[in-house]
């Protein structure tokens, strides 16, 4: 309903849905719309630990994503047939980042900055803002991370006009970024419209340990993934009893003492567990299974088994290398596969804002060589006028 309303009714429907859903009046969508001059305001108001923060995990995360822009290349093979592919940037990019439970500067750039480096000429970021104010290290991240048009929207209906565009908000190429179920279920009935990234689901975490890890640092990596949304997940595996039972007590110690105890809680007791395994080669089976978006391990000799591990968004090894930090500041995107579907896909990055368009050019004598396989392929499928065009162009 909410996407059949946008796209018949645009503004207005949008406007509807904004005042109903984000709780924001305006009497014209161009007022949804957050000016550069506002963005870098917002930015130059930031204390000054703030803006550091933004500027290292921004640049960390420009460093690491231009390291995946991808090479072109041509080549004349035997018969001097002309081959080639190139990759060229999509004209434009929507980025969903969530507003309703927390703000997520980081998603800002994890988002925005993969399509800068791509060349995305227009890159436009919506997001649920009610109050400017209260989100303005948001806003600082947007100017961090240079998008071109930010507009305060959210929900399916902030898919949905960027998918078909309104009067006010011209369609874009491509939606990436992770929402609620709503979002989610949205990007997947726009997809063929435009294109997505994937459908996301509540975000996940795999902890597998042996006796050498720190049962404190384990439990604190658990819940946090638990704070971020009642549906979040987060799995321990381990060898070792002691650290699960000592885990376990942690957890639940840990729980009366954070800020977002309630959402943690609700997250660890209706989808969280503590798995006992006799030895790693039963976790990594498991591992391989679940194919977990953050996988953490904390091992003895983790690094010998991660080329047993085939599904996974992304892998944090060691101690001193929690989930927490691929959230802000490693480098690598935090937008990554859900559900089970590290076995088929990957986290968001460069390529993802990229097509790819091959090239080919024969010569009279390459056609003359190839042509008559074509036509016999041609034939065998019943396709006279592909025959046909190769056979007028060949020597008899």
């Amino acid at each position: 309903k909410i996407l059949k309303e946008i796209r018949e009714k645009g503004d207005v429907g949008l406007n509807h849905c904004v005042g109903k859903f984000d709780k924001i009046i305006v009497k014209k969508i161009k007022d949804l719309f957050i000016s550069k001059d506002l963005l870098k305001k917002a930015y130059d108001g930031l204390e000054r630990e703030q803006k550091k923060a933004l500027n290292i995990a921004a640049d960390r995360i420009k460093k690491f994503h231009k390291h995946q822009i991808p090479k072109n290349f041509s080549y004349k093979d035997n018969l001097k047939v002309n081959l080639g592919l190139t990759h060229s940037p999509i004209g434009s990019a929507g980025f969903y980042v969530p507003g309703g439970k927390a703000i997520y500067p980081s998603s800002v750039l994890m988002n925005a900055i993969p399509a800068l480096v791509a060349g995305v000429e227009r890159r436009v970021l919506v997001s649920p803002i009610s109050d400017i104010n209260q989100s303005s290290i948001v806003l600082a991240a947007a100017h961090v991370a240079k998008v071109t048009e930010f507009i305060r929207i959210g929900g399916a209906h902030a898919v949905a006009a960027l998918a078909y565009g309104t009067k006010s908000i011209s369609p874009v190429d491509k939606i990436v970024g992770p929402g609620n179920a709503y979002v989610a279920e949205a990007k997947r009935q726009v997809f063929g419209k435009v294109g997505i990234d994937s459908i996301a689901g509540p975000s996940e975490v795999l902890i597998v340990c042996d006796e050498t890890a720190n049962p404190d640092h384990v439990a604190l990596d658990l819940l946090s993934q638990a704070e971020h949304d009642e549906l979040a997940q987060s799995i321990l595996i381990t060898t070792s009893k002691e650290i699960a039972t000592k885990v376990k007590f942690s957890v639940e110690k840990l729980l009366l003492k954070i800020s977002r105890s309630k959402i943690a809680s609700s997250s660890w007791y209706d989808f969280g567990a503590i798995i006992l395994v006799e030895n790693l080669n039963q976790a990594i089976e498991l591992i391989n299974i679940k194919a977990p978006e953050h996988l953490q391990l904390i091992l003895k000799n983790a690094q010998k088994i991660i080329k047993e591990i085939k599904n996974a968004g992304a892998i944090f090894i060691g101690p001193y290398t929690p989930e927490a930090v691929g959230d802000y500041i490693a480098g690598p995107n935090h937008v990554l596969p859900t559900n089970g579907t590290a076995k088929f896909s990957s986290g968001l990055g460069v390529i993802d804002f990229y097509k790819r368009t091959t090239i080919v050019k024969f010569n009279k004598n390459s056609l003359n060589q190839l042509g008559k396989h074509v036509i016999t392929m041609a034939e065998a499928e019943g396709l006279e006028a592909h025959a046909r065009s190769i056979f007028m162009r060949i020597d008899k």
